[in-house]
């Protein structure tokens, strides 16, 4: 069954190349102008991928965003779904503040249709793999992963340094996940992009560097030491 993709854009033109594009290559195709539109389509049956633009009218991208993530447009699995943001500028605050709100990825204006395809069936891949991954950890025992004060539990989906509860989203976790599974390892951009973000491709953005600042962020919101390092010119590692 071909994978049935929400297409949000208050410009008639982008909204109608996009329902074209996507319909040519084999995708179910439903859209919406603005955003309160946009909460209704979710509202109305869970697409499995949204493309989302940020600048609509009543209600931006940025907001839908926060509020699909949030539950307030249906239940868990609603909230969990893939979000391309698309931006209007090549801002890196923009994207920033795209991938704070909850957006899985970004695309900037103007954009090649071979790379939003490429970004798009990644996305869909991670999906499949995340819904498979759930399947197999409810027939499972919980993984528990360990480093140092940090703990991170699959059964209880909960995140703890020392005596403080953390709080991830599901891109979130996964990274943690990845450098919890290769302690004192150092991991490529090239290596994450392919296991957090299921890239086949060289995408050409700072995503892994944006999510590195945000787990850092949480990571040492409460004053502990540095876990996730930079190794200049290789990667990341956590040691």
């Amino acid at each position: 069954m071909s994978a049935r993709i929400l297409v949000a854009d208050d410009d008639p033109k982008i909204l109608a190349f996009l329902r074209r594009t996507l319909t040519h290559h084999g995708y179910a195709v439903d859209t919406a102008a603005n955003g309160l539109e946009t909460i209704r389509r979710v509202q109305e049956g869970a697409p499995d991928l949204v493309v989302l633009d940020i600048m609509m009218p009543y209600l931006d991208g940025i907001e839908v965003c926060r509020r699909i993530r949030a539950g307030e447009a249906g239940d868990g699995h609603v909230a969990a779904v893939p979000i391309l943001m698309l931006t209007a500028r090549d801002d890196v605050s923009d994207k920033v503040t795209a991938l704070d709100s909850g957006a899985d990825d970004y695309l900037a204006k103007p954009f090649d249709v071979e790379e939003l395809l490429a970004r798009i069936r990644a996305l869909l891949r991670r999906r499949a793999y995340h819904l498979e991954l759930e399947q197999q950890q409810r027939a499972a025992a919980p993984e528990v992963l360990r480093f140092g004060d940090l703990v991170m539990d699959s059964g209880t989906r909960e995140v703890w340094r020392g005596n403080r509860q953390i709080h991830l989203t599901v891109t979130e976790w996964e990274l943690l996940a990845l450098f919890l599974r290769h302690p004192r390892q150092v991991l490529t951009r090239e290596v994450i992009l392919d296991q957090v973000w299921k890239y086949d491709f060289g995408g050409q953005s700072n995503l892994v560097e944006v999510f590195i600042g945000f787990l850092r962020r949480k990571l040492e919101a409460g004053g502990e030491p540095r876990l996730i390092h930079t190794v200049r010119g290789v990667g990341y590692v956590l040691k």
